[in-house]
């Protein structure tokens, strides 16, 4: 089991260099965008700028901080991306258009590649106990995992056990 805190994650430049995404995990280890089968990370979004695109790839977005935005996906549907831990999923290879729904915000990504990666996005609540969470993200709140004390912003990998106080959401990633 292994415990990554928040401030521990390197900030890099988006695909289109417009944000920062912080990358929590891919497989196969160190793939690159082209490359990978699947993708965890959280991004920051301060401005109304658009997505990277991502041809071939399946996205579940989770907006985590802030009072999240709007997005139009090909100039058609919109999405409003307003509540905390509700995920949305869509595709890589739509044009994303965002508008703020008021400051910055941060959001939980994953991404996979078609064919390729199997992975999926649930949100846990607490309280509760929960077995076989390959990566989980501690989104609000705080808990236990595998005995150890996590709290808002740490991510989990391979905890035999993680346990959820009241309150408390993760997003988990099931491989």
């Amino acid at each position: 089991m292994k415990i990554i805190r928040f401030d521990e994650l390197k900030a890099v430049p988006w695909k289109n260099g417009l944000g920062i995404t912080r990358e929590l995990a891919v497989e196969p280890p160190g793939a690159s965008m082209d490359t990978f089968a699947w993708r965890v990370s959280i991004a920051d979004v301060d401005t109304a700028s658009p997505f990277s695109t991502f041809a071939g790839i399946d996205r579940t977005i989770v907006l985590l901080e802030g009072d999240g935005f709007t997005m139009v996906l090909d100039g058609e549907r919109e999405h409003a991306l307003t509540t905390p831990c509700a995920p949305f999923a869509f595709p890589g290879e739509a044009t994303v258009d965002v508008r703020l729904a008021g400051g910055a915000t941060r959001d939980f990504n994953l991404m996979v590649r078609r064919g390729m990666g199997a992975a999926r996005l649930t949100v846990l609540h607490g309280p509760g106990e929960f077995e076989g969470v390959a990566i989980a993200y501690i989104a609000e709140g705080n808990g236990t995992a595998d005995g150890e004390p996590v709290t808002k912003g740490d991510s989990i990998f391979d905890a035999g056990r993680l346990t959820l106080t009241a309150n408390t959401q993760a997003i988990a990633i099931h491989l």
